[in-house]
């Protein structure tokens, strides 16, 4: 496109524009809208604390993995992901051949040691009336007392076994241990199981936790009873309370953090176990670094684009209306009562807090 044809070219709306403010004398009118109403907040000083977040995951206060003790064929599995279970509740059955074998063994030793014990004790009364009518020997009679109490002990004992192999029978059982939800089956109908492999996930617990790990420049600060704040990432509208219920002493070596776990006080159905969580706790500033008269504004009041960190000053009139004007702004750190300004705004001035997107420079609104 020449010279020429860019001076002359006039862009479709422009002229348009420029037609009908001559059919109107030669001004344009003026927007009859009423100003955008507009939230704002005067520019103060901060305090000393500091807001740091970290990641974790939700989950139930009570994660119990619910494992055989003994070894066999899984031949009952009687629960599914979600079902809910009572105290008590059958979950999950082995064939157990071995340990019923071994309890029939035991209960025919047990029959047997009785009928010895029994016989042991027709023998002792017969030799004690013996010895009482004179006709039997004091070492006959103790000989028959002594063969008594070997009969006795070892029944105590076969019945002692009997008890251990019925132990051994409900190692191949698995009964809910408390009332829950199930989280997770790790195994099928029919498929051959070792001790203490993991057959399901009990979710037993009736409250939402976080878990996370802290490093070692902010787990002094964090102390069991504090307050902090939950937000999810399945759920960006809403905050939860939450409250530190466990700081661990000793890092973990696997992470090299601190783990620490933080309550949901007001969690919701919506919240399941998994969800990825962010945690804000508000820390002490470091030394040094305690309230001070630098100059604070809410962290929704500062926006960033392409020309870097910026707020909209409010300028106010008698009748209630104001303009708002585009004001560039270095910040430093982020607090708990958000971002400290180092420059580009004096204390007292307004700053509008909500709509940022929305606004334009110049523009007038209503701070009624």
């Amino acid at each position: 496109m020449t010279p020429a044809f860019r001076r002359a070219f006039v862009p479709p709306l422009l002229a348009a524009g420029t037609v009908l403010a001559g059919a109107c004398g030669g001004e344009a009118p003026e927007s009859t809208l009423p100003p955008r109403p507009v939230a704002w907040e005067t520019v103060g000083a901060g305090g000393g604390a500091v807001s740091r977040s970290f990641s974790g995951a939700a989950s139930t206060d009570r994660i119990l993995t619910l494992s055989f003790r003994s070894a066999g064929v899984v031949t009952l599995l009687n629960v599914r992901l979600g079902d809910r279970v009572q105290r008590g509740q059958l979950l999950a059955e082995l064939d157990n051949v071995a340990a019923r074998l071994a309890y029939e063994q035991a209960r025919s030793q047990l029959n047997s040691a009785e009928s010895q014990m029994n016989t042991a004790r027709l023998a002792l009364d017969r030799t004690r009336s013996l010895y009482e009518s004179g006709t039997a020997s004091l070492s006959e009679y103790e000989n028959a007392r002594n063969a008594y109490r070997t009969a006795e002990a070892g029944h105590a004992s076969a019945l002692r076994s009997v008890e251990i192999q019925e132990e051994q029978i409900g190692y191949g059982r698995i009964v809910a241990p408390a009332g829950g939800t199930i989280a997770q089956v790790s195994v099928e109908e029919g498929e051959n199981v070792n001790p203490g492999q993991p057959v399901a996930v009990l979710n037993a617990g009736g409250d939402m936790q976080i878990a996370l790990g802290l490093p070692e420049t902010v787990i002094n600060g964090v102390t069991s009873g504090m307050d902090a704040r939950v937000r999810f990432a399945a759920l960006p509208d809403r905050e939860f309370e939450g409250r530190v219920t466990e700081v661990s002493p000793s890092v973990d070596p696997a992470t090299a953090t601190y783990p620490v776990r933080v309550a949901v006080l007001d969690a919701s159905a919506q919240v399941r176990t998994g969800m990825a969580a962010t945690v804000t706790f508000q820390l002490a500033a470091p030394d040094g670094a305690g309230a001070s008269e630098a100059l604070v504004v809410p962290a929704r009041a500062v926006g960033e684009d392409g020309d870097g960190r910026f707020v909209f000053v409010v300028d106010g009139d008698d009748d209630g209306t104001a303009v708002v004007r585009r004001r560039a702004v270095t910040v430093g750190r982020l607090g708990a009562d958000g971002f400290e300004i180092l420059s580009g705004l004096s204390r007292g001035e307004r700053v509008a807090v909500a709509g940022l997107q929305t606004l334009l420079d110049g523009q007038r609104v209503s701070v009624r």
